[in-house]
């Protein structure tokens, strides 16, 4: 095949190269997302084996001399000489230019909301660790140890007493 129809059947095949799906799925953490990341998972996989399939083929070449035994050369000559006069235009691709810069651009973005991702994420587990460790410490802490780990609550409760507000 050649023309627009094999080099989109050659990128695709590339991209599906480069897609670290494993990568991804790693990432999803709820049931519906893994549910949508595996049906789009699965519409790349049939859009690309279409693409592989379908458009990476030659067409067949007429058998002109067949056709002119079983139907004469006169009709044959007419018919092969509309067929040589088709012109298929070439595609020319106007849109992939366009937003190429946009998808560029949303790469970044991704990549930066991704950072700011793991690192919120980073930060909630080690407050999720310390809720934990504060629950299980709970029972028997006194009150200087919870004020040595919460200082401004020690100054918040000293000024309310020393300015004898006692939250009334």
């Amino acid at each position: 095949m050649s023309g627009v129809g094999k080099k989109v059947a050659d990128v695709a095949f590339k991209a599906s190269k480069t897609i670290d799906w494993d990568g991804m799925a790693k990432m999803i953490v709820t049931d519906e997302a893994r549910k949508e990341f595996s049906s789009l998972r699965r519409a790349f996989d049939e859009v690309n084996s279409t693409l592989q399939t379908k458009f990476s083929q030659e067409p067949e070449p007429i058998d002109w001399e067949y056709y002119r035994k079983g139907l004469g050369s006169r009709i044959v000559d007419s018919y092969k000489e509309y067929y040589d006069s088709v012109e298929i235009p070439k595609f020319v691709d106007k849109t992939t230019p366009e937003y190429k810069p946009k998808f560029d651009a949303l790469l970044i973005e991704l990549k930066e909301a991704e950072q700011k991702s793991l690192k919120e994420s980073e930060r909630l587990e080690k407050e999720i660790a310390d809720v934990q460790d504060l629950k299980k410490k709970l029972s028997t802490m006194t009150a200087d140890e919870y004020f040595e780990k919460h200082p401004e609550l020690k100054k918040k409760f000293d000024d309310e007493i020393r300015n004898d507000y006692w939250g009334y």
